[in-house]
């Protein structure tokens, strides 16, 4: 599908359509969202088998592995927020629709049913919805769904192309692409779809919002220094600074669960690879090193233990106080939305605190059935 045609607008990123051009792969899907705890594998999209196919490696480019083998095109790959499921967009029915499988490939169901294209999936962080872009209005616009696929509602109803969603850690925001001011801007939504806001006022073109899994910041490619590079800012659109500088595309950032490196696209080795940074920008290194386009990373989150709040793999005080914080509406640690509900009764309270305070000092503790003990 070309890009002209998996987006319906009448003016794209002039860089875009150089993409299309160059890669082996369609380039307007979504850069996965990441979600707080401990880095997963990375799942992406190789066109190394003839095809676009979804593939996962380890976190250093090892166990390079496909999971897809269809002879349409699958790619866009997005984890769940436990990381037992992977979101992904598949022409296998004669039109882009979004499926989803299981994280080892299994289980490959279709959940939207469009004569048009709906594509580029976002998970909400409790995995009970699912965020995508569709055509089926006419032109690119946000939609979101529940994860079984039912209940699939627009929340932007605007002329303009809305496109590449990406949500927000608290469930409250997401992110998206728009043109509706003649180029290409991040603008930030209530997850409702009210409150739509620009946040980059540039003249140039900015894309592919992902949003870190601490919520503070929002990565994102643009083309105000003349190429795609990938850049970050703070989630009010303040603080917004280049991360790579290089004469080739450098697009689709995607964060890693601890929110400690990025990783994205490059066409710098003369083809699309998959690469990884630190979050400040420094450490760039190649993960797949292949001739064919790799393109379209998105990180696995993996669940850290009951009450590990700050995911440093273990239980203690600064969980506690990580938790405090967060009830009193402070900055806290990255995964005490996770894990800060030890006994699973909804919702991180002065209870959760108490109960890991009695694991810490070595004092039984009795949670609800079912409910995972604190430390595993």
């Amino acid at each position: 599908m070309t890009l002209a045609v998996r987006s319906i607008a009448p003016r794209l990123f002039i860089a875009l359509a150089l993409l299309a051009a160059v890669g082996l792969l369609s380039r307007t899907s979504t850069p996965a969202d990441a979600f707080p705890g401990l880095n997963g594998k990375i799942a992406f999209t190789s066109g190394r088998d003839g095809n676009a196919e979804i593939y996962v490696m380890n976190a250093d480019g090892s166990g390079q592995t496909r999971l897809t083998n269809n002879t349409a095109v699958d790619e866009s790959p997005a984890w769940s927020p436990d990381g037992s499921k992977i979101a992904f967009e598949s022409s296998r029915d004669g039109n882009y629709e979004v499926y989803v499988m299981n994280a080892d490939g299994s289980g490959q169901n279709r959940l939207t049913n469009n004569p048009l294209a709906d594509f580029g999936t976002a998970w909400s962080l409790d995995g009970s919805k699912i965020a995508f872009t569709s055509t089926r209005d006419g032109n690119a616009e946000i939609y979101v769904m529940n994860a079984d696929g039912s209940g699939q509602t627009n929340l932007t109803n605007n002329p303009a192309v809305d496109q590449f969603p990406s949500w927000s850690l608290d469930g409250s925001k997401i992110a998206f692409n728009s043109d509706r001011d003649a180029n290409f801007e991040i603008y930030v939504m209530n997850a409702d779809g009210t409150g739509q806001t620009n946040l980059t006022h540039n003249l140039a073109d900015d894309g592919w919002p992902a949003w870190s899994p601490d919520g503070s910041k929002i990565a994102f490619a643009s083309t105000r220094d003349g190429n795609l590079e990938v850049y970050v800012m703070n989630a009010d659109g303040s603080g917004q600074t280049r991360l790579t500088n290089n004469p080739a595309f450098d697009v689709l950032p995607a964060w890693s669960p601890d929110g400690s490196k990025i990783a994205f696209a490059s066409y710098r080795d003369g083809n699309e690879e998959i690469y990884v940074m630190n979050a400040s920008g420094s450490g760039q290194t190649n993960l797949t090193t292949n001739l064919a386009g790799d393109g379209f990373p998105a990180w696995q989150p993996l669940r850290p233990v009951s009450g590990d709040t700050d995911c440093n793999g273990n239980v203690g005080i600064p969980d506690v106080i990580n938790d405090l914080l967060y009830i009193g509406g402070l900055p806290a640690g990255a995964c005490v939305v996770l894990v800060g509900n030890v006994n699973c009764l909804g919702g991180v309270t002065i209870t959760d605190v108490l109960l890991e305070e009695m694991y810490i000092a070595g004092l039984p503790v009795t949670l609800p059935p079912g409910c995972p003990a604190i430390g595993t």
